[in-house]
């Protein structure tokens, strides 16, 4: 288990497989606002299986991030005031596409010095 702090709340991170919680039986991981936990299927144990990705780890990485991301909508308040039925700050396309950018933009914004 890992504590992150997003936003000056306190996170834990879990690692867990599917017989541990029972909840990433249809998800590869969430984020718990009310409990202030985020939980991802530890994927370890089908790397060996035929039609497994080839970097499991690299995955992981990215539902952590999304769920991380989750965290940090959740605590700024965007989360549940958006303004919209639709409520773009749950969006699960707007969350992966920063998950998925994010190393990209930071990558460019490290090599101009500008963090």
């Amino acid at each position: 288990m890992t504590v992150i702090n997003v936003l000056g709340t306190d996170y834990k991170v879990f690692k867990y497989t599917k017989a541990r919680d029972k909840r990433l039986s249809k998800a590869d991981g969430f984020c718990d606002h009310h409990a202030k936990e985020i939980v991802i299927l530890d994927h370890s144990e089908y790397e060996n299986e035929d039609d497994a990705m080839h970097n499991l780890q690299d995955y992981e990485n990215k539902v952590l991030r999304h769920e991380i991301i989750h965290a940090f909508l959740y605590e700024s308040g965007l989360d549940i005031n958006s303004h919209d039925l639709e409520q773009w700050a749950r969006d699960e396309e707007m969350v992966d596409w920063i998950a998925i950018q994010f190393p990209k933009m930071h990558k460019v914004f490290t090599e101009l010095k500008i963090l």
